[in-house]
């Protein structure tokens, strides 16, 4: 085994139990609005940050360069309520929960105390996945190392010249997701992978959110093209929807030796570097790398630089021993929980999953290319041919994931509605 397959291993398998409890773990971000269509003042948001501390009882757990809070700290329930990337978009983290309601219940009460203090402004939190006024809002970084890397690495897509970026490198700044993380084990986490790499296609057509007035993309998901085609995406391996299904753990590993690691920190400094393939980082003599304020120095690569490693798959095994879903826009509020259930059904009901992906007819019809796949449903217009394969595959799917939740009885069920008006059942 490499050095490189040997460190990633220890990194992503480390905290993985044999037989773990299943808890739920949910992370929403939000664009900020000015609900007179401006751009987000920025000094808004700040203030809110300020104020929410002494009103909900968190503590502050980050600052940044100028001591504003940006992440702040329910100490009992674990949550988190941060900046993602920007100023102008909110992240709720939530900690892990034993059901859904749980974490519902606090959301519901964080956005109260949110949304009238927004309201005071004329500002609030809306369900999109692609800040509404992305196109007059700053889009710059949050004043934090990690935030400012990330802005700058992005940004290196302007001299990569002899490839098909977009050219909105500052995408991290208005884009927003729903994920969801679940407990595996050491004997299913693969397993988990593969059947959830398989129903991409459903998601894209049951969750796109984010069309993008900016291109004239064919697409209602345009934070795939975001992440794919940006320096996110230099190596397919490092983003997306995995592009085969793995056989066993060395072949998973073997396809993570290929992501990528474009960061390290030295003395309490982080630099950003054009990627390397993990498999090829111990290898390579010396990395041009680049500082927060632009100045460039040579690195030499270290074994401890993987301990930051992490890749932007779909389907994501995390540090903390679970599988991380990544490839749904943040929805309407009123179908907040609904991915989560969708996700947490099928994962309890994993047998019967499997055994409908091996025999659905709509493989038969389409093919197996997952990722062209994710692509093709989530065109803005189908044909009533792919709507009708779309749809029947899906309504499947929710009774798999109906039926998982059922025998969890924890009367989880119902945050599935929406998506079974969605698809007329």
């Amino acid at each position: 085994m490499s050095r490189s397959v040997d460190l990633l291993k220890k990194r992503y398998l480390e905290n993985i139990k044999e037989n773990p409890d299943l808890f739920v773990g949910v992370e929403l971000e939000y664009p900020v609005v000015n609900l007179e269509g401006k751009a987000t003042d920025i000094e808004v948001v700040k203030e809110l940050f300020r104020y929410l501390p002494s009103v909900l009882g968190f503590t502050i757990e980050k600052v940044d360069d100028f001591e504003n809070p940006i992440q702040l700290l329910d100490p009992v329930s674990q949550d988190t309520i941060l900046f993602e990337v920007s100023y102008t978009t909110i992240e709720f983290a939530f900690g892990k929960a034993e059901t859904i309601q749980e974490v519902e219940n606090r959301f519901n009460n964080y956005m109260d105390v949110i949304q009238k203090k927004l309201a005071e402004s004329n500002y609030a939190i809306v369900g999109c996945g692609i800040h509404p006024n992305w196109d007059k809002n700053e889009n710059s970084p949050v004043v934090y190392p990690r935030y400012r890397m990330l802005m700058d690495y992005l940004n290196l897509s302007s001299n990569v010249t002899d490839s098909d970026l977009h050219q909105f490198p500052e995408y991290g700044a208005f884009i927003c997701g729903s994920q969801v993380q679940l407990d595996v084990s050491k004997s299913n986490y693969l397993r988990v992978i593969n059947a959830f790499t398989q129903i991409e296609a459903a998601k894209a057509y049951l969750f796109a959110n984010s069309e993008f007035s900016g291109e004239d993309w064919d697409t209602k998901i345009s934070r795939d093209i975001f992440w794919e085609e940006s320096m996110h995406g230099i190596y397919p391996e490092n983003v997306g929807v995995n592009a085969r299904l793995f056989k066993d753990e060395d072949d998973f590993f073997d396809y993570l030796d290929h992501s990528a690691i474009f960061t390290a920190e030295r003395d309490g400094q982080t630099y950003y570097f054009y990627p390397i393939r993990a498999k090829d980082y111990l290898g390579t003599s010396e990395i041009h790398a680049f500082a927060l304020d632009g100045e460039e120095i040579l690195l030499y690569p270290q074994e401890k630089d993987f301990q930051i490693h992490r890749s932007y798959q779909y389907q994501d095994l995390t540090t903390r021993g679970t599988v991380e879903f990544r490839s749904v826009c943040t929805q309407p509020l009123d179908r907040t929980f609904a991915s989560a259930a969708f996700h947490l059904g099928l994962l309890l009901n994993l047998d019967k999953l499997e055994a409908y992906l091996q025999s659905a007819p709509f493989f038969t019809t389409f093919g197996r290319d997952y990722k062209s796949l994710r692509r093709q449903f989530s065109k803005k217009m189908l044909t009533v041919e792919e709507e009708t394969a779309i749809v029947e595959f899906s309504k499947g799917l929710l009774l798999l994931a109906e039926e998982g939740l059922e025998k969890r009885g924890k009367q989880e069920m119902t945050y599935l509605q929406p998506l079974k008006e969605q698809l007329g059942l």
